[in-house]
């Protein structure tokens, strides 16, 4: 009998970790290495479409998640002042077993897809990532910073945004801001909210919260991205208290539980899509290291995950590991991560020009549609 196929997953977010059990249900040895010492994630909470929570139900993870977070089948446009515009039923892009949305705090579903890492049998360390590596027909030789040495059938490069493998196997696609910055912060859950509302306009662009529990929420607003160095992070809470002055309803609750205590978070929005392709020889990209986009989609989360399902699919369904099953996994998420990029940024595009006779509801529509199908 010929030894199992191993595999070196680099980066232990959201990508990486839902690879790596679905890898191990299958019998491949994984080691899965993170920068992180503590394996933990800073930031408030993330929203998860029906296809986001479609994945994490096929890894295993949803009953998990669905309790420590909050699901929820509508979205709520309001107005700056509070007043509710309209309520849509949304689209349950996971079909009718899962709610169309659920949101839960950062850490808690990263503390979830932790366990079931550990639990599938996963090597895991920690405070290390890949420091070289190099390859031939068989499999690449790696070199971690901690001076540890292995060799392996296949790398998958999950390690974000600003990813180092992609650099090192020299693909030259960086992410690029979108001009857009978002302020995120945990709070009490007002009584009464039980779903996003959204304002567009008043002083920020967006302003948002999304339940993320029984007693939480997280609350963020999107304005024009600032330079690094300003505001701040000593003036975050205090700029956000500011922002939010500027909305009715809920937010004058959410607003005066922001303190200088609280985890206030700002960041830019950024768009990444790799046009050529997504490996190189036996390393290979998956989530944030191939794609990104603004999240006024949701969606950023939901493409990680779908790209480790089908990755998954296709590493175990008895194709070699070779030219042609990687480069099918690419051809096989590009159109439909193409759509998401393109659509993210051009919502993003639409608001900070200003234009008021677009289509968003017939642009968001059009894509939930096709997000409801299997990628």
């Amino acid at each position: 009998m010929s030894p199992a196929p191993t595999v070196l997953i680099v980066g232990g977010g959201i990508c990486g970790n839902a690879l790596a059990v679905l890898l191990r249900r299958a019998g491949i040895g994984v080691d899965l290495v993170e920068a992180s010492s503590n394996w933990s994630v800073q930031g408030s909470g993330i929203t998860l479409q029906g296809n986001a929570l479609r994945v994490l139900r096929e890894v295993g993870v949803w009953e998990e998640v669905g309790r420590a977070g909050f699901g929820f089948d509508t979205l709520g446009l309001i107005a700056p002042d509070g007043t509710v515009l309209h309520v849509a039923e949304d689209i349950r892009t996971g079909g009718p077993g899962l709610p169309a949305t659920l949101g839960i705090r950062r850490p808690d579903l990263q503390r979830v897809l932790a366990g079931a890492v550990r639990a599938a049998g996963v090597r895991v360390r920690l405070g290390r990532t890949v420091e070289s590596l190099e390859q031939d027909g068989g499999g690449v030789d790696v070199r971690l910073t901690d001076g540890t040495a292995g060799r392996y059938d296949l790398v998958v490069a999950a390690d974000g945004l600003g990813s180092r493998i992609r650099a090192l196997i020299g693909i030259e696609d960086r992410p690029e801001p979108t001009g857009m910055g978002i302020w995120r912060v945990t709070a009490p859950r007002p009584r009464g909210v039980e779903r996003t509302d959204l304002a567009y306009g008043g002083p920020a662009y967006i302003a948002g919260y999304c339940p993320t529990g029984e007693d939480s929420l997280y609350a963020y607003l999107v304005e024009p991205a600032r330079e690094r160095a300003e505001p701040a992070p000593s003036s975050y809470a205090a700029r956000m208290r500011e922002l939010a002055a500027g909305y009715g309803g809920a937010w004058e609750e959410i607003r005066s539980s922001i303190s200088e205590d609280s985890a206030v978070n700002y960041t830019w929005f950024h768009r990444l899509l790799v046009e050529g392709p997504w490996h190189r020889g036996r390393v290979v990209l998956a989530g944030d290291a191939a794609h990104a986009c603004p999240p006024t989609l949701a969606q950023g989360a939901a493409m990680s995950l779908e790209d480790a399902l089908v990755l998954a699919e296709l590493l175990t369904g008895g194709a070699g590991w070779d030219e042609r099953t990687l480069a099918a996994y690419r051809e096989r998420r590009m159109p439909r991560v193409r759509m998401v990029v393109e659509n993210s940024v051009r919502l993003g595009d639409w608001l900070m020009d200003g234009v008021r006779d677009a289509d968003v509801p017939g642009l968001i529509g059009r894509t939930m549609a096709v997000l409801g199908e299997r990628p």
